[in-house]
């Protein structure tokens, strides 16, 4: 029985492991005994009936065909017009090597799933959030504006004078928002009221504002102004038991 201890990917890995075992400079081959022992080894694949790729007989004949060009005797003028007879085999020798020693190079590199692992873990759902822009107060003088001037449509002489109490106004405009939805900040006015119950109503959002219970809201720059409450404000907040009391 007899055992192989290298394996050969080709009639060029052959070569190559022939040349580089005896130690031999790829460019100065010896053509003679890099044949002999070749065909040493292909006869030997033969001896075992083992199937030989028609690769490895085509690089056969080409080293014979070397040999015998590099034997016939040639004058010093044909030796200087005509190329090595090694030339083309030492090109293909020194391609295949480049190629095999990147090929050794890539094989070397960790690889995933088996020199190591890719560590998976699952992102948390994420809730979108809509973030409204901020209403300035330009936007707010605008729409206090339009709502004076629409109060100015229902004023008229008036023999008493009304009073008309902001923490009260406040507590009205608390109670019109309870529930958490957006109502237009146009419709907290009542128009038949005149400026001054415009006036107040705007002083007691203002407050509401500044005490941080309700917050104003806008989709975008120049839309309808819309007015809700703030965080966890409910109908039994403090505040509005204070004012009713």
């Amino acid at each position: 029985m007899e055992v192989f201890l290298e394996a050969f990917e080709g009639p060029l890995d052959l070569l190559l492991y022939l040349i580089r075992k005896q130690n031999i400079d790829i460019l100065d081959i010896p053509v003679a005994e890099i044949t002999r022992q070749y065909m040493g080894y292909v006869e030997l694949m033969k001896a075992v009936r083992l199937e030989l790729a028609a690769e490895y007989l085509v690089m056969a004949a080409m080293l014979a065909e070397i040999k015998s060009r590099m034997l016939l005797p040639r004058s010093s003028e044909a030796e200087a017009e005509e190329d090595d007879p090694r030339a083309e085999l030492i090109r293909r020798l020194q391609e295949y090597e480049r190629f095999k020693q990147a090929a050794e190079e890539l094989d070397a590199l960790p690889r995933v799933g088996r020199d190591l692992q890719v560590a998976l873990l699952p992102a948390p759902e994420a809730r979108a959030r809509t973030l409204l822009p901020e209403v300035s107060l330009d936007e707010v003088l605008l729409a206090m504006a339009e709502v004076m001037r629409r109060a100015e449509l229902f004023e008229s002489h008036q023999v008493t004078r009304e009073l008309l109490s902001t923490r009260e106004r406040m507590s009205d405009v608390l109670e019109r928002l309870q529930g958490g939805a957006f109502v237009p900040f146009i419709e907290l006015f009542a128009a038949e009221e005149g400026k001054l119950g415009v006036v107040v109503t705007f002083m007691a959002i203002l407050e509401l504002v500044k005490e941080a219970l309700i917050e104003l809201v806008q989709n975008e720059p120049f839309t309808p102004i819309h007015v809700r409450l703030r965080g966890e404000a409910q109908e039994d907040s403090p505040f509005v038991e204070e004012v009713d009391r």
